[in-house]
């Protein structure tokens, strides 16, 4: 490599972030960014491509971020020089994605910002979202720095995260990569509507992405048929009285959500079946489909629940996954007067 081949090279968008790694940015800094993991595979650039037309509804930076972990050798095959030179082969290869990342966005009226770090990703991508707005990650990768840098992250960090994270599937970054043109949205957000305080963030958070898109909200709750086979439901319930409630409580909360966004189309529907089979169908007619992190069904304590891991795998549209957070928004919400879910 030539002098100047060296310093065009020290002068690009990864090379630079990767010279400044270890220098986490200031809190303050981060506050009202969008950060986006990046791996080098499809599904992150998928990611950033979501990412970077969400930065221009909200008018906010993105920040790039990966991480990635050096290999621990033992024995004595291994000369001293090795895991140097090993170390600088990753170093590259980061720089490379993050040059790619910013080729592929840089016509886009985004500022681009990165941050590369030695170590797991997940924990690194947990600790910013204490101050980001938004994580977007892709679905787990096949291919790339698989395991170095972004690895489990799609699983882990939606569990972990102290801001919404939007997690886009495989399928939708292959779609996006033949037609640009999804990323214009034009069928609406549908959000998980059960009754609980979680459904309650989400479903304000889900309208805020609705009006930003220029889109409708549809309330979707699902309720598992009864067959008569469960013996453990009382003989005493009524079902009808129970379907009026929920309809009830459904109807209360497009009053409550459309008091805060009153421009907002807002539907509900209520239908038989999984709570997770049927979210996945909202979702297929939806530009994004939004559930908390637990919902009724949500065991005390778990971080995730089993309705949120259920969509965020199998969904083939972007999921996000709202934590349990404070929102005075939700201090006027309907209160269920049923479980269900």
């Amino acid at each position: 490599m030539t002098d100047e081949t060296s310093n065009r090279s020290a002068e690009s968008f990864g090379a630079r972030a990767v010279a400044a790694r270890g220098k986490l940015p200031d809190p303050e800094v981060i506050e009202g960014e969008i950060i986006v993991g990046i791996d080098g595979s499809e599904q992150s650039y998928g990611a950033l491509s979501w990412a970077v037309a969400e930065a221009k509804r909200r008018r906010v930076p993105i920040r790039l971020v990966t991480a990635y972990s050096l290999p621990v050798f033992t024995g004595t095959g291994f000369d001293s020089g090795y895991s140097v030179i090993d170390e600088q082969a990753l170093a590259d290869g980061v720089a490379q994605i993050l040059d790619e990342a910013y080729e592929r966005v840089r016509g886009e009226d985004v500022e681009l910002r990165a941050t590369v770090e030695t170590g797991d990703a997940s924990s690194l991508l947990v600790r910013l979202s204490e101050h980001a707005d938004l994580m977007v990650v892709g679905s787990r990768s096949a291919r790339g720095f698989v395991g170095r840098l972004l690895g489990t992250v799609s699983t882990s960090l939606p569990a972990h995260s102290k801001c919404p994270v939007v997690v886009v599937p495989h399928a939708w970054a292959k779609r996006h990569a033949e037609d640009a043109g999804t990323l214009t949205p034009s069928l609406g957000v549908a959000v998980g509507s059960d009754g609980s305080d979680q459904a309650r963030i989400a479903i304000v958070k889900a309208a805020e992405e609705a009006q930003r898109m220029g889109v409708g909200l549809k309330l979707v709750n699902a309720l598992a048929p009864y067959t008569g086979a469960l013996t453990w439901v009382p003989a005493a319930v009524d079902f009808e009285a129970m379907h009026r409630e929920i309809d009830e409580l459904q109807n209360r909360a497009i009053q409550w959500i459309r008091g805060h966004f009153p421009d907002l189309e807002i539907t509900a529907e209520r239908i038989d079946g999984s709570p997770v089979q049927v979210l996945l169908e909202a979702g297929e007619s939806a530009d994004l489909v939004v559930v908390g992190t637990r919902g009724r069904g949500g065991l005390r304590g778990m971080l995730l629940g089993s309705i949120s891991q259920g969509v965020l795998h199998s969904s083939q549209n972007p999921v996000m996954i709202v934590p349990d957070v404070d929102d005075p928004r939700t201090q006027d919400a309907p209160e269920a007067g049923v479980a269900w879910g």
